[in-house]
């Protein structure tokens, strides 16, 4: 009689297991009658019946994918290592059940090859400078591909991007030629500047000769203040010129009176 007892008890536990179905807040229920899909049940207490009608739950939480690093070749044929990371969910547990084997296995190799196509059409110098324009490119294709499997891609971010030694030397020494480029440009373009006040400045002493007088002065004023044994001054050519008339006027007046 026990024995009768016990048997009885475990098939009602058997069967209520089978007819009661609890779903957590973030799970659907996909219920099937007779293998014929039938609808999309949760979350909470779910009745089935048994061997008639059966459930597949799905988890509609975000999913993070990693994906495995990838070897391509850029467009200016340079072999690069790529890995990545996709964040998706599903927005359509029927679509996603039915539609597609696996979800999770068809993104992950969907994934790889989507990043290997889309980054090998781009240079290097994109691959490290537009990283982010490269991502929402990346997350727009496949999220179309992956719009009939009820899937929802949130976000695609590019994490690493691995070069050879060589390829890395190469790099620095074309960082280091473009340092050294901007350089130069900002001497010339400072020399050019400073040229053309220097032209302003000389026409406008032009326009007033003592405000010229006055600059000598201040200029000899600053020589003075350093600890020199030795100052040279220039003196304005017009200055001397007439000098040297006055001392040939001199001399001339004094060969008139000798000769007189």
């Amino acid at each position: 009689m026990l024995y009768t007892t016990a048997v009885i008890v475990v098939l009602v536990i058997a069967l209520a297991t089978q007819i009661f179905k609890v779903l957590r807040e973030y799970e659907r229920g996909v219920v099937f009658f007779l293998g014929r899909f039938q609808e999309v049940k949760g979350p909470g207490l779910i009745i089935l019946i048994p061997i008639v009608q059966q459930m597949v739950r799905v988890d509609l939480r975000t999913i993070v994918l990693d994906v495995p690093t990838q070897d391509l070749i850029t467009k200016d044929n340079v072999s690069v290592r790529v890995n990545a990371v996709v964040y998706f969910r599903v927005v359509d547990p029927q679509m996603a059940i039915n539609n597609i084997e696996s979800y999770s296995d068809a993104t992950s190799q969907l994934s790889q090859t989507t990043l290997r196509s889309v980054l090998g059409q781009h240079e290097l110098d994109e691959l490290l400078s537009e990283r982010e324009r490269l991502n929402k490119d990346l997350q727009a294709i496949l999220d179309q591909q992956t719009d009939d499997w009820g899937i929802k891609i949130a976000t695609v971010e590019v994490k690493h991007v691995d070069l050879n030694e060589s390829m890395v030397r190469a790099l620095a020494r074309q960082a280091e030629a473009e340092r050294n480029r901007r350089a130069k440009v900002i001497h010339a373009t400072g020399e050019l500047e400073a040229s053309t006040k220097l032209k302003e400045a000389a026409e406008m002493l032009n326009q007033a000769p003592n405000a010229l007088q006055l600059r000598y002065m201040q200029t000899l004023t600053e020589i003075t203040t350093d600890k020199t044994s030795t100052i040279v001054f220039p003196m304005p050519i017009n200055l001397v010129e007439a000098v040297n008339d006055i001392a040939k006027a001199i001399n001339k007046e004094s060969g008139d009176k000798e000769k007189g």
